[in-house]
């Protein structure tokens, strides 16, 4: 922490007291009890005008120490440094303590750094500077750029010749700086820092991760399946310009520890930000959210958040669901297939549990391996991909009667139902309802996948032609839709894929 020394050899003070103009003389305001020493005192000053506007003035107090009889100061003394340039000295991996704010004497000296005493604890400079403090019952954490130590406060630690460490009562106020396992820091990020109960997540840029650190120590959760989620995301924060940050907070309604990276906007507008959660008991990263907080911050088991200088509040129940200030953003959930890793199949259909609303917006497989292309000089990998399959009210259509053309009930842009009313006159016309999308059966949402793939190397039929996906593995997004239950809540218990094996493999 920074500091200064400046040596006062003399200072003298005198409290000028504005009084009030006109008749009601005994309205003047009273200063600690008293109206100023009057003039018909030896000593007193009397009330002065100041010529140029007017107003009166009053002297509170001349006398040294305040005292009745004490001797009253002459005009002469000033207060003057010792030195008219003084040297400041910057100490930025050391800790500084003041004097003490009595409650119940109301003595106040948390501005007081007497220079006389031993006052400063240096942690290792090679560790960076501090940047966050937090103090834990009677220790105080300290967070440099490259190192996380626990400060003793108010007593010290013994070491004997074996190695082995004892607390022990001391009369220094800033003990030992016990340096925890693991070349870890905060970097540069203390808007990183989170803590609940004895845990405390931080993420340190400069090595690509996040920590938790509690009582079995320093634990890397980005390991946890996102290792190089995070060495990617991290670098690309660019912290020397100031703008981008690492935003953390504790969720108390959730009871996880939200994220939020966010790039630079000083070369670019349009900020790139990644927001995600961890959960502890599943010791996972569990989701990713599509809003970019200016602050995040949890209160009596609510979590809040700013957004262009507006206060919101997360997880409330009474208004529209996947609503981020303001702007309605659809959740979606991704899935692997991988059984029988070993054998080529081919996925034929798909099926859900879960509340009316998912659409399956994707539908891959993993790569063929690169062929190359003439044509472009190129090398490419091709996969297969399976048309979209709509949700269960997108994909309802009607048969029309009269001539057999088919009748999209929601129409791209159009409300549910609404595409019926230009032909039946009516959202609800007493035709059979048929679904190209999601059917549902049993209470399960079931859909043929439909090829749409271009033509691979060596394939004699592809696309529509043939049903169904092939690959080793197949990767699956739901997203909700717009249009059904607005707002509502949209569940989605489990997935499900029948497949094949083909011949040869």
């Amino acid at each position: 922490m920074p500091g200064v020394t400046i040596e006062v050899k003399y200072f003298n003070t005198f409290v000028l007291k504005k009084t009030l103009s006109g008749q009601y003389v005994t309205d003047q305001p009273i200063w600690n009890g008293s109206f100023g020493i009057p003039n018909t005192i030896a000593g007193g000053y009397p009330v002065v005008a100041n010529t140029s506007q007017g107003t009166p003035f009053a002297i509170e107090e001349s006398r040294i120490r305040g005292g009745f009889n004490n001797t009253s100061v002459d005009l002469s003394p000033r207060a003057f440094l010792v030195e008219d340039n003084p040297n400041a000295s910057r100490l930025f991996s050391s800790i500084i303590y003041s004097g003490i704010f009595n409650s119940r004497t109301g003595v106040n000296n948390t501005n007081v750094f007497p220079v006389g005493n031993d006052i400063t604890k240096s942690a290792d400079p090679a560790s960076g500077s501090i940047q966050k403090l937090y103090a834990e019952d009677t220790n105080m954490l300290v967070f440099q750029e490259y190192k996380v130590s626990r400060a003793l406060i108010d007593k010290d630690a013994i070491y004997a010749a074996e190695g082995g460490g004892t607390v022990t009562a001391s009369n220094l106020v800033i003990g030992v700086l016990q340096p925890y396992a693991g070349e870890y820091g905060i970097s540069k990020n203390p808007e990183s820092f989170a803590v609940y109960g004895y845990r405390k997540y931080f993420a340190d840029k400069n090595n690509n991760a996040v920590l938790r650190l509690s009582r079995d120590g320093m634990t890397e959760i980005s390991s946890y399946g996102m290792k190089d989620f995070f060495r990617d995301e991290l670098n690309n924060i660019d912290t020397n310009a100031g703008a981008g940050v690492v935003r953390g907070a504790y969720d108390l309604y959730t009871d996880q520890y939200v994220l939020s990276l966010q790039q630079s906007t000083v070369y670019n507008t349009n900020t790139t930000y990644k927001t995600l959660s961890f959960d502890d008991s599943i010791n996972g990263w569990t989701s990713l959210y599509t809003y970019q907080p200016d602050q995040i911050f949890s209160m009596r088991n609510r979590f809040y958040s700013f957004k262009n200088e507006k206060l919101f509040i997360h997880n409330d129940t009474s208004v529209s669901r996947n609503s981020f200030y303001g702007d309605i953003q659809p959740s979606s959930v991704t899935v692997v297939f991988n059984p029988d890793p070993i054998r080529s199949k081919t996925f034929s259909t798909m099926s859900y549990e879960g509340n009316n609303g998912w659409e399956l917006t994707t539908l891959a497989s993993d790569g063929t391996g690169k062929d190359y292309q003439s044509l472009n000089n190129v090398y490419l990998s091709t996969n297969d991909s399976a048309n979209t399959v709509l949700s269960y009210i997108m994909g309802e259509y009607i048969i029309n009667p009269a001539n057999g053309q088919a009748i999209s009930g929601t129409p791209t842009g159009a409300g549910v139902g609404q595409g019926y009313v230009a032909t039946f006159g009516t959202k609800n016309p007493p035709y059979p309802r048929l679904h190209a999308g999601f059917d549902r059966k049993e209470n399960a949402y079931v859909a043929n996948l439909v090829n749409n793939s271009p033509a691979a190397q060596g394939e004699i039929i592809f696309g529509s032609v043939i049903s169904g996906i092939k690959g080793f593995y197949a990767t699956a997004t739901f997203t909700t839709d717009r249009y059904t239950d607005p707002g509502g809540e949209k569940q989605l218990f489990s997935v499900a894929t029948d497949f094949f094996s083909n011949n040869g493999y």
